[in-house]
C-alpha cells in the first residue's frame, strides 16, 4: 500500500503492507526510534504517539488508518528544535527515568493531558494517564507533569 502522511511536519510517502502496525512504520521504515514497543496489545502505552492530534497506541494501529494523516512522535513533540517541550524539560529537571523505556510514551500522554487540562491535580493525572512504568517511577512522573504545567503556565516553554 502506498501511504502519504506527514510525520513530525515532514511529508512522507512510503510503500508498506496495509496491516503493518504504525509503530513498525515509524521505527523500521522511518527510523525514528523514540517510540517503543512494549506489550503489542495497546495496554502499556510505550508506543504512544499522536495521529491528527489524538493520542493513540501505535502497536495496534494499522498504517492504512494513518493514510493522509499527521503523525507526531516524541521526536516531533517540540515545536522548535532549540527548545524542549515543557514536559521534556520537566522530565529532565525531575530526572524521571529509571530504565527510561516507557518514558517517551508517558511524555506524549502527559503533553496531551496538559493540552486538555493545563492545570491538572494529582488525581487528574492518575485518572488521565493509563501508561505503565514497570520500574515504578510514577511518583516522579506525577511530579514532572505538575512541573510541566507550571513551566507552561509561567511561559518558560
Amino acid at each position: 500500500m502506498k501511504l502519504t502522511l506527514t510525520i513530525n511536519n515532514k511529508p512522507t510517502t512510503l510503500d508498506v503492507e496495509s496491516d503493518m502496525p504504525l509503530l513498525w512504520l515509524i521505527r523500521d521504515e522511518v527510523k525514528l526510534k523514540g517510540t517503543k514497543f512494549g506489550c503489542g496489545q495497546a495496554q502499556c502505552g510505550a508506543c504512544s504517539l499522536y495521529v491528527d492530534g489524538e493520542l493513540i497506541r501505535s502497536c495496534s494501529y494499522p498504517v492504512q488508518m494513518a493514510n493522509r494523516k499527521k503523525i507526531t512522535t516524541i521526536e516531533g513533540l517540540s515545536e522548535d528544535e532549540n527548545h524542549l517541550h515543557p514536559v521534556q524539560q520537566a522530565w529532565l529537571d525531575i530526572q524521571v527515568p529509571q530504565c527510561g523505556y516507557c518514558q517517551s510514551g508517558f511524555m506524549m500522554a502527559a503533553a496531551k493531558l496538559l493540552a486538555e487540562n493545563p492545570n491538572p491535580t494529582v488525581e487528574d493525572i492518575k485518572n488521565g494517564i493509563s501508561n505503565i512504568c514497570r520500574c515504578g517511577t510514577h511518583p516522579r512522573i506525577i511530579k514532572a507533569i505538575l512541573l510541566a504545567a507550571k513551566l507552561k503556565s509561567d511561559g518558560k516553554h
